[in-house]
């Protein structure tokens, strides 16, 4: 395992609860197990904060850990735009990805293309939240 996505997934700050949701959805991967709700407070079609909770593989947990911080103060459309576009990231197809998506392109990566149900989960889940 890369001892990166331990460190990445180490960070845990938005892994809480959020009692001021406006939008919550929870999610099963059904191939491994991975469970994993989100809330979000959206004001004015941008994420104002975000709070996970999983029972899931350090994957999973790496994933949620970095997608909740970066889709804080994002806008729903650009949010949604870059997970629309994410799946081409493990086909190794060139994808234009606003710089403030780079870090993310480590993880959606074809070399963890086997976890890949497990890294789309939180995504998906997001999705599911804003009913997109």
């Amino acid at each position: 395992m890369d001892l990166r996505i331990l460190e990445i997934a180490a960070r845990t700050e938005n892994n809480k609860i959020l009692d001021n949701y406006t939008h919550k959805s929870k999610n099963k991967n059904p191939v491994c197990g991975d469970e994993m709700e989100i809330c979000l407070l959206v004001e004015d079609n941008v994420v104002k904060d975000i709070g996970y909770q999983c029972k899931s593989c350090v994957y999973c947990q790496a994933s949620v850990s970095l997608v909740s911080r970066k889709i804080k103060n994002k806008k729903i459309d650009e949010i949604k735009n870059f997970i629309h576009t994410v799946e081409n990231l493990f086909n190794n197809a060139k994808v234009n990805l606003d710089k403030n998506w780079d870090d993310l392109v480590e993880l959606f990566d074809k070399k963890n293309l086997s976890r890949k149900d497990c890294l789309l989960l939180p995504l998906k889940t997001v999705l599911k939240a804003l009913k997109l």
